[in-house]
């Protein structure tokens, strides 16, 4: 993703803040610890502002995993001064709409309003993130609404299959737990649970307030301090955004196959541990990832696309090997996975595309790969990144999580210069490090009966 960098004009350089080394986006720091983050979009008349909170479900425990997302469910039921009917009418009146949601890493509370509505929407986003009343009937009636999303989510089988993938990948850590938690541990979390991680998480040196589109940065800042301002940081000496909280995931090879003989696709999810987001080499993952591609047969465009694993998997005037697939480079703090995710027919038999798969991963370690496909990659990444930021909700998003995650932010103009400098030699040099040798997890979901073992994978693998 976009990550930007700060020049800070001598007008910020004042007593309400201190800066903070980053250049392109304007970036000033609170006394307490809190980062301000904000970016001008000229000819927007509307923005985007919210606080990015460094912790998510990876802050959880066995005991207490889904507290995170449970507690995002509560934001909006009411504080010691809103109740939940005079929250939804006051935001209907502004014009604003207001979101939230927790991720494996990140907290996010959210508005996107006009110009003139931009203090009283950081006032609402300052009171349901520190005056919630958490109230004992609201936590009952959304126990029950959390439960039938699980429900729901377990019908999305992508994110079934990522999630056990997780699990496995990251057996028995934190990042390998769900982001809504068992079931048993919907059933149980009380109050002092939501507490204990509010007090826990939600520090000062952990959360960033962004704003994105017709904002002034000097007029958030102040913001900032009105609202914020009264929060503590987790310790006496607040933590640089980006410092690790806590072990390095380890990553584990393992496999998972989910046999469910009723749905009509299967799905299936093949990785390696990949790069984090401040990783060395978190371009070239990117670019090798986009040599790989995706491709999907319901846009028929396997015959002209210039992947050879698309090529491969559309078989061209016959039958498909499978109904997509998509490559992915997943990133987190201090880890990652890199992979590729297939769907196919249920009646489909998966050793064929699965060893076209190891083949083109064995192609990539044998460095069989062409300047013309690194440059076209680079190409195709760049106007992917530049693509998903359009607007000043993906823009705030891009903010906020990099600083949490990275404690910086990258201009675009520097993206696209770490991506140009990448080399047909670096991105060998990576399949060569990330690929060979190393560990793999797989998991699978459906008519699973022909999907190669994680042995059978492996062997194939240390073949190249």
């Amino acid at each position: 993703m976009l990550r930007y960098n700060t020049v800070l004009p001598r007008a910020f350089k004042r007593c309400l803040s201190t800066q903070v080394p980053v250049s392109a986006t304007k970036v000033t720091q609170l006394p307490n610890g809190l980062t301000v983050a904000s970016e001008f979009m000229p000819n927007v008349s509307t923005a985007t502002v919210g606080i990015w909170i460094d912790a998510g479900s990876r802050a959880e425990n066995v005991l207490n995993n889904g507290t995170a997302h449970f507690l995002e469910h509560l934001a909006f039921k009411g504080t010691a001064s809103r109740t939940q009917y005079s929250l939804e009418i006051e935001i209907e009146n502004l014009g604003a709409h207001l979101n939230a949601y927790t991720s494996r890493e990140n907290t996010v509370y959210y508005a996107k309003c006009t110009k003139d509505h931009i203090p009283n929407s950081i006032e609402v986003l300052s009171d349901i993130l520190t005056k919630s009343t958490l109230d004992v009937k609201a936590i009952e009636r959304e126990r029950d609404v959390i439960i039938r999303e699980s429900e729901e989510v377990d019908k999305m089988y992508d994110e079934v299959v990522f999630d056990h993938l997780h699990e496995i990948c990251y057996k028995d850590q934190p990042l390998g737990r769900t982001i809504l938690g068992p079931i048993q541990n919907i059933k149980k979390i009380q109050r002092g649970d939501l507490t204990n991680y509010i007090e826990k998480n939600y520090s000062s040196d952990r959360m960033v307030l962004v704003g994105a589109g017709c904002v002034d940065h000097a007029n958030l800042e102040l913001f900032a301090q009105k609202y914020f301002g009264h929060l503590t940081a987790s310790s006496s000496q607040p933590m640089r955004l980006g410092t690790p909280r806590g072990e390095i995931p380890k990553f584990t090879s393992n496999e998972k196959k989910i046999a469910n003989y009723g749905l009509p696709t299967n799905h299936v999810a093949l990785a390696l541990e990949g790069v984090s987001w401040n990783a060395p080499d978190y371009f070239t993952a990117l670019v090798t990832q986009s040599i790989i591609g995706s491709w999907d047969r319901s846009l028929g465009t396997g015959s002209n696309s210039p992947s050879q694993l698309a090529l491969k998997v559309s078989n061209a005037g016959n039958e498909p090997l499978a109904n997509s697939y998509m490559s992915f480079s997943t990133s987190y703090a201090d880890t990652g996975l890199w992979g590729i995710y297939l769907t196919s027919e249920a009646s489909t038999d998966l050793k064929p595309v699965i060893n076209e798969i190891l083949s083109e991963w064995k192609r990539l370690i044998r460095g069989d790969i062409t300047e013309d496909e690194v440059l076209r990659a680079k190409q195709q990444l760049k106007a992917s990144l530049l693509l998903s930021l359009d607007g000043s909700t993906p823009i705030a998003e891009d903010i906020g999580r990099q600083i949490v995650t990275t404690g910086e932010r990258l201009s675009p103009e520097e993206v696209f210069r770490r991506i140009d400098l990448i080399q047909l030699s670096d991105v060998k040099d990576w399949c060569n490090y990330r690929i060979k040798g190393k560990p793999v997890s797989i998991t699978g979901l459906g008519n699973v009966d022909s999907l190669p073992s994680l042995a059978e994978i492996s062997n194939s693998l240390s073949s190249a």
